[in-house]
Order: C-alpha cells, then sequence, then structure tokens
C-alpha cells in the first residue's frame, strides 16, 4: 500500500499541534478531489484514499492507496490517518461506482441457462464501503486527541449518496439501492451517534461532472444540465461547518441525520416521510424496546470470535 506524506512545516508546529484532520475516500477525482482543495484552502490537513494516485501534486495531504470494499484496507488506511496527524476529525465516505450486473435485460430463454452469480462490486464499494467507514471513523474521532490541538472527542461524517438515493434510476438499479441504503443508514445512525458526539448526514449529487459515468453518457447532455462542483461544497459546508471546526462546540452546533440533495444551484432538504398514527410499535415507548433488545443483541455480536466461523 503506497504512502505519500505532504505537509508544509506551517501547518504542523513542533508543540504537536496538528490541523484539523479529514479522511476523504474517491479523493484523487471528481467530488472527492474538488472536496479536497476546498478543505486545504480552509487550513485543514487531508488524507486522501483511492485506488488511483491523484495526478497533481497537493500539500498538507497524504495519500494511501485503498480498495474501500475491504475492510483490512480501510483499517489500513484510518490507522495511517490518525498516525499522521494523531486526530481525525471529518470523514467523507464519497467513493462509489455504479452497476456491475443487470437483471432483465440479459434474460435467457433456454432453461439450460440460467443465469449465474451477479457482480455485487457495486454494493461491496457503495455500501459496505461506507459502513466499513463510519465504523472506523468512530473509533478514531472518539479518541482523546487533544494533545494533537482537537478540543473534545467526536466528529462529522458525511456520506456520498445520490440523487440516486431520492428518486428511482431503472437504468442503474444496483446504484440507486447502494444510493437509498445509504440515507437510511445515516438517518438510522444519527441518533445513536450523537452519544458519542458525532454528526452522520448525507449528500445527494444530481449530475455532476466526475469520472463515474461510463463513456459517452455526459456528451448526451447540455451544459445547463450539469450541477456545478461549487454546490456541491455548499452541501458539504452545509453539514460539516468547516470553518468552526476549532471551537469546542463545532460538533454539538451542527446537523445530523439530514440529506440534502445538491441540483444546479439548489439545495434541497429531504426529510423522511412520516409514519402513520397507527403505528403504535414505533412510538417512542416502542421505540426503547427495540433498541434495548437490539442494542444488547448487536453488542453482544460484536464481542464473538467470528474468525473461520468460530463464536
Amino acid at each position: 500500500m503506497s504512502n505519500r506524506y505532504r505537509l508544509t512545516p506551517h501547518l504542523k508546529q513542533t508543540s504537536g499541534m496538528a490541523p484539523p484532520t479529514a479522511i476523504i475516500t474517491g479523493a484523487a477525482s471528481g467530488i472527492g478531489l474538488a472536496l479536497t482543495k476546498f478543505l486545504l484552502e480552509r487550513g485543514w490537513a487531508v488524507c486522501m484514499a483511492d485506488l488511483n494516485e491523484p495526478k497533481e501534486k497537493l500539500n498538507n495531504t497524504l495519500f494511501v492507496k485503498t480498495d474501500v470494499s475491504s475492510w483490512d484496507q480501510q483499517a489500513a488506511l484510518f490507522e495511517q490517518a490518525y498516525t499522521w496527524q494523531g486526530r481525525l476529525d471529518f470523514h467523507a465516505a464519497n467513493a462509489g461506482i455504479d452497476d456491475r450486473d443487470d437483471i432483465f435485460h440479459s434474460l435467457s430463454s433456454a432453461s439450460t441457462k440460467p443465469p449465474k452469480q451477479p457482480n455485487m462490486l457495486c454494493f461491496a464499494v457503495n455500501l459496505h464501503g461506507p459502513y466499513y467507514g463510519i465504523k472506523l471513523a468512530a473509533h478514531y474521532m472518539t479518541l482523546p486527541s487533544t494533545a494533537a490541538g482537537k478540543p473534545k472527542p467526536g466528529g462529522k461524517i458525511v456520506v456520498t449518496s445520490s440523487a440516486a438515493g431520492i428518486y428511482p434510476s431503472p437504468f442503474a438499479p444496483q446504484y440507486a439501492a447502494t444510493k437509498h441504503a445509504l440515507v437510511g443508514l445515516v438517518r438510522s445512525l444519527a441518533p445513536i451517534a450523537a452519544a458519542v458526539n458525532i454528526k452522520v448526514n448525507a449528500i445527494c449529487p444530481a449530475l455532476v461532472r466526475t469520472g463515474l459515468a461510463p463513456p459517452g453518457l455526459l456528451e448526451q447532455f447540455t451544459e445547463d444540465q450539469f450541477t456545478p462542483m461549487s454546490t456541491m461544497m455548499r452541501c458539504f459546508s452545509a453539514l460539516a461547518d468547516f470553518d468552526d471546526v476549532g471551537k469546542e462546540d463545532w460538533v454539538e452546533k451542527g446537523k445530523s441525520g439530514e440529506t440534502v440533495e445538491g441540483n444546479l444551484d439548489e439545495l434541497t432538504w429531504h426529510q423522511p416521510p412520516g409514519r402513520p398514527d397507527e403505528a403504535s410499535y414505533i412510538n417512542e415507548e416502542g421505540q426503547n424496546a427495540w433498541a434495548k433488545i437490539y442494542f444488547e443483541r448487536n453488542k453482544n455480536f460484536a464481542a464473538m470470535d467470528w474468525v473461520n466461523g468460530k463464536m
């Protein structure tokens, strides 16, 4: 796994104080690269994770080649980033890919030709990857890091979902499924993340010029149909308040469980649907019952030894 350290002296003082630090996946291009530059302009240090090394040389960055679908590689990424600066304030789970399988356009009329096992890499990258990142970020964000200049434990996480995580996308159902799942994950994690001073949110880009699209697709659209990168930076800023990171109440005052769509010049906030009054099983008393049972069960799962199938 290759590393690259580029930290200018004015950010890393001899006292051991470090600048606010971010880990961004998918950081070598597109939204991830734009966000990296956006944070660097504001005095942050950024650990850039990607399968491809950035084409530009950027100061105050550490590059770690990472396949986000691999738990081991992400674990190594977070360990190196934390060792580099001694703190973690922000994580953008941004890496993603599009569909790698089809169901209804590849049917065979022969009973002797059943479908092969589908390619599920889209789920591994877009859903497993962010889950791994959130779990790792929660660990490193909650480590005491006052010696590195971090006022108190905690931090902020922004997951890159998509407009396809809000609206149906028949042309890319795998992608839509994973991006819908991320919205549900963020909304579900936010209330319990608050207990450890972490905020979790999601951005949903519309059509943005990135390398995600298959060759020839972006040429089918006119310039006025593309959402500018500046809109996506406004989404991140609205969720993470980057300029206030040095304040002790930076995390507490932030948003959590929010989903914001960046479409052209507009930021649209999407709220979860309301439940019917008849859904008493999930009222406050009901939620407490669910929480008590599931938190205890899942805590026990985490304590088990699953290596080689042993419990």
